[in-house]
């Protein structure tokens, strides 16, 4: 049973410059879309620097040669930097993983030695392997997971371009955690002047985060309405809502309450597993982004996904996304044999403010996102087809689309689950 945990939401003044910065970026990209190149890739993965089962060359290789253009290896709390072997003695990972690793980059590339009497494999570091990938058609960031935690509670953060590593600046409770490590990377980007990509990850893995949580934190702008890992509940359950219901109330605070842009949903892999493929492993291939963006360049790439200029996806295609004169059209890329069913998303002003607690068994309130209103993230559209559109009537606080296919996901972790496309919020008259 999870211990009751007591909030009190925090609403911060409204931010002028976030404001502005965003209707800047957004008329720019408007503008001069037809000049963009769409861009698919993962900012959420790991390789043997941290927990994952493979060498980063064969996951780079991996990632390349499935069709993405750039890739962050977010390892947890740690940069692909300095010295670092892995023990590759029988029945370990490493082990299991050389031969393979030796087969595709040859004893030339592979360093292997003893540590302490041990047979060991050097980890080459993003410098060293970047040489082998990058190109005019594939981009490899420097990125990191920071794994920080509130008591018994995980919550993890994505910051993709980095500079210099990001420690656990740990807190008092769940939200000054969270708070300190978006402060901690807004610094750095201050600082060194480079853009760096912040993200909250998987907020339902161990039922860490709420609703209630999120709202209170300042200047986010990104979290992952959906993750490929086996382990962190995107579908929710009795007691928890989805990360999708989580993205819609977040929003609607964040619109109608606060006056803030609302907040970004990415699709990520987080795969940790390379060699075993099935519903109960990490995989990769789960979850991406598709950015449209001036160039395969991080500023470009952040930029673009700062002015929410991208769709996420687990396996649908987008043709075109287009927000013009208060009409969202989502275009699809079809396949044969599949049909495609679009859902407008959005909650209507004034908003019902209205909710109650999760009471367990014995009537106590549950630390747990709140129950709201079915208004709150209310289907305002179903369409059926390859192409789809909504005409705002000027009273929706935001609206986003949700393209679900008839085609089941391949190795999925929901039992049921379809290939899916999620647009960023738009709001009426911005």
């Amino acid at each position: 049973m999870l211990s009751l945990r007591i909030r009190r939401i925090f609403v911060s003044p409204v931010s002028a410059v976030v404001w502005a910065y965003f209707f800047l970026i957004a008329s720019i990209f408007a503008a001069d879309a037809k000049t963009n190149h769409w861009f698919k890739g993962n900012l959420h993965t790991h390789s043997f620097w941290s927990d994952g089962d493979d060498f980063p060359e064969m996951i780079v290789e991996w990632y390349k040669t499935n069709g993405y253009h750039f890739l962050g290896l977010s390892d947890h709390n740690i940069l692909q930097e300095g010295t670092k072997w892995v023990v590759a003695t029988n029945k370990t990972r490493a082990s299991e993983a050389l031969p393979n690793y030796l087969q595709r980059f040859g004893s030339n590339w592979v360093e292997q030695g003893e540590q302490k009497g041990t047979p060991a494999v050097r980890l080459k570091t993003l410098e060293e392997f970047r040489k082998l990938f990058e190109d005019e058609h594939f981009l490899l960031l420097k990125s990191e997971e920071v794994s920080d935690k509130f008591s018994r509670w995980p919550l993890h953060f994505i910051n993709s371009n980095l500079r210099e590593l990001i420690k656990p600046p740990g807190g008092t409770s769940i939200v000054d955690v969270v708070q300190r490590n978006f402060d901690v990377a807004a610094e750095q980007r201050k600082r060194t002047g480079v853009p760096i990509l912040h993200h909250l990850a998987h907020p339902n893995f161990g039922w860490a985060l709420t609703a209630e949580d999120i709202i209170q934190i300042r200047s986010e702008r990104f979290f992952e309405v959906h993750n490929g890992h086996d382990a962190v509940n995107n579908e929710g359950d009795k007691l928890h809502v989805s990360t999708e219901r989580m993205w819609d109330i977040i929003n609607t605070h964040r619109i109608g309450e606060r006056n803030v842009p609302p907040l970004l949903g990415l699709a990520v892999d987080d795969a940790h597993n390379y060699h075993k493929f099935s519903p109960k492993h990490a995989n990769a291939g789960r979850g991406w982004v598709v950015v449209r963006a001036a160039e395969l360049k991080p500023a470009a790439i952040i930029t673009a996904l700062e002015a929410g200029d991208f769709y996420a996806s687990s396996g649908v295609r987008l043709d075109d996304v287009i927000w013009k004169d208060n009409k969202l059209t989502v275009r699809i890329e079809p396949e044969a044999g599949v049909t495609y069913t679009t859902q407008f998303i959005g909650t209507r002003a004034p908003a019902d403010w209205a909710s109650k607690p999760v009471i367990d068994a014995k009537g106590h309130p549950l630390g747990v996102t709140r129950r709201y209103s079915s208004s709150i993230g209310a289907v305002l559209s179903v369409q059926i087809g390859s192409s789809a559109s909504y005409e705002c009537k000027g009273d929706e606080l935001y609206v986003r689309a949700c393209v679900i296919s008839s085609k089941p996901k391949k190795n999925a972790v929901a039992k049921g689950d379809r290939e899916k496309a999620w647009t960023q919020p738009v709001q009426p008259g911005k």
